[in-house]
């Protein structure tokens, strides 16, 4: 039996398209939960997550937490890599050149960008990416103008290139400032946050002929709070919304919605599920018809049994953790990643070329 007509055969079982002029492009969301290194940064504050601090932060700690961090990329791809990977809470370059470089990720040959900082601990968003399946172009830190002007918090992440299609897609990958202090307290921040991305967003409509956007991250509110509702004007998505009616100068929330047999969110806090994790892209990407365009069935959030552990102060499950408070659990982290698919419909051409 040839190789073409195994792959067919295995496409056809698992019910994921021929790979015969349609491919799959699969997009990652994480935030992996204070990935440090085990190096002292004298500009951030970094203490508790060193040898010697309060987490006991020890090199065989750091190795494993990247391990762990490469199960979940390597399982949530499940029979090919993932084409993208946004993170949230990654420390450095030298944690991503581990992740990548150390550990079975290593295998699948991802290339990496990170943004700067202004976070008083340090920590970054990232995105690693399959050249094959995503031709960077550029990309860019962006920090955000905060009211006031004296807010530090983590810059967003842009980054753009082209898709087997020889479409251009425009990637932002956030992590909005936290709830410290309290939930409304914290708010504008958000806003200011979410207000920016969505002037971005607007200036990328009118510079590119055919914009195509995904903002993906931990923007730390729901889908009905002020900051995706008003800060980036962002409509729910569900499956059965008619693609003819979508706007292409819209953003549309893709976990607005829970799905049946999904989880209650992708953050458990007190007992109380909410999702913090978002993916949103403009309507262009929803059209039946287009080269490039999501694929409904594909939205949802990995939720492996080896994610999971007994709950016991506030009963069912949880996601397993690095520490759970100061107690070190050796998990994974307190989010759980989101996964979008999308198809990319080649011409001949395009397919010869990507053989």
């Amino acid at each position: 039996m040839t190789f073409r007509l195994v792959l067919f055969v295995l496409c056809a079982f698992i019910g994921v398209p021929s790979a015969y002029g349609q491919q799959l492009f699969r997009v990652i969301s994480y935030n992996v939960e204070n990935l440090f290194d085990t190096q002292d940064n004298p500009l951030a504050d970094d203490a508790e997550f060193l040898p010697q601090g309060q987490r006991r932060w020890t090199p065989k700690r750091y190795h494993h937490k990247l391990q762990q961090i490469a199960k979940v990329i390597t399982a949530a791809g499940e029979w090919t890599e993932p084409a993208l990977v946004g993170l949230c809470e990654v420390e450095n370059d030298s944690t991503l050149y581990q992740l990548c470089h150390h550990t079975p990720l290593r295998a699948q040959a991802y290339k990496y960008v990170c943004s700067d900082t202004d976070d008083p601990r340090g920590i970054r968003v990232a995105l690693l990416y399959q050249r094959d399946q995503f031709a960077l172009v550029g990309y860019e830190s962006l920090r955000i103008p905060f009211r006031g002007g004296e807010k530090r918090s983590r810059p967003l992440l842009h980054v753009w290139g082209r898709v087997g299609t020889g479409d251009t897609l425009d990637v932002f990958v956030c992590h909005f400032p936290s709830r410290s202090g309290g939930q409304l307290e914290s708010e504008p921040f958000r806003l200011d946050a979410a207000r920016y991305v969505r002037r971005v967003c607007d200036s990328l409509y009118r510079c590119r002929s055919h914009p195509h956007l995904l903002v993906m991250g931990d923007l730390n509110d729901t889908p009905t709070d002020r900051s995706l509702v008003e800060g980036l004007k962002a409509q729910p998505y569900a499956s059965d919304l008619n693609p003819s009616m979508t706007d292409t100068l819209t953003l549309y929330n893709l976990f607005a919605r829970k799905r049946p047999g999904q989880p209650e969110g992708s953050h458990k806090y007190q007992g109380a599920w909410s999702q913090l994790d978002h993916c949103l892209v403009d309507g262009s990407l929803l059209r039946r018809d287009a080269p490039f365009r999501l694929r409904p069935e594909g939205v949802r959030i990995f939720d492996a049994d080896f994610l999971w552990t007994p709950d016991k102060t506030y009963l069912g499950r949880r996601p397993k953790r690095t520490f759970y408070g100061f107690t070190y659990e050796g998990g994974f982290s307190d989010h759980l990643p989101l996964i979008v698919d999308f198809y990319l419909h080649l011409s001949a051409e395009k397919e010869k070329d990507t053989e």
